[in-house]
C-alpha cells in the first residue's frame, strides 16, 4: 500500500486507522458500542461514537465437539450446520496498540459469543477540511433536503 502520510488535497487529508468489523446480532450493537465508548471515543472528525451497521444478513458455522454450542445446546450434533441472523458493526480507531487492546477487550467482554468474529484491517480514513458554514450546495444544510430521517 502506498504511503499516504504526505497526502494533501484541497478538501482534506487521510490518516492511518485500524478498522474493526464485528459480526454480531443487530440488537447487540448498542451494547457493544456502549462498552467501547467506556475506553475509546470512536471519534471521526468532530463527532464521537461513529460506527456503521450493515443490514441483517446470515452467519453460518459447523460447531466442533467441545464447542460451546455442543456443550450448551441439548441434542446439538457436532458438525451440524447452524445459521443465525447477524449484522456487521464497523468502527475505526487510530493505529495505537494500547487503544486497540482496550477496544478489543471491551468488544469481546460485551459480545454474546466466546469467540466473536472480528476482522482487523489497516486502512486510511478521510478527514475533510472542516467548515461548518460552507456554502457548498451539496452540503445537507444547503441542499434543501436537510438530514435524512433518523432511524432511532
Amino acid at each position: 500500500m502506498a504511503d499516504l502520510s504526505e497526502y494533501k488535497a484541497r478538501t482534506g487529508r487521510v490518516m492511518p486507522v485500524w478498522t474493526l468489523e464485528i459480526q454480531t446480532l443487530a440488537e447487540d450493537t448498542d451494547r457493544i458500542l456502549d462498552a467501547v465508548m467506556q475506553v475509546h471515543p470512536l471519534s471521526f472528525g468532530r463527532y464521537q461514537r461513529n460506527a456503521s451497521v450493515s443490514a441483517v444478513g446470515k452467519e453460518t458455522a459447523q460447531p466442533e465437539p467441545g464447542s460451546t454450542t455442543t456443550t450448551h445446546v441439548a441434542g446439538f450434533e457436532a458438525g451440524s450446520t447452524e445459521t443465525y441472523p447477524m449484522v456487521e458493526l464497523k468502527i475505526s480507531i487510530e493505529r495505537d496498540l494500547a487503544a486497540l487492546e482496550k477496544v478489543m477487550d471491551a468488544i469481546i467482554d460485551a459480545h454474546h459469543y466466546e469467540e466473536p468474529v472480528i476482522f482487523l484491517r489497516e486502512d486510511w480514513a478521510s478527514r475533510a477540511t472542516y467548515d461548518p458554514t460552507s456554502n457548498n450546495p451539496n452540503r445537507w444544510w444547503n441542499n434543501g433536503k436537510g438530514l435524512p430521517d433518523r432511524i432511532d
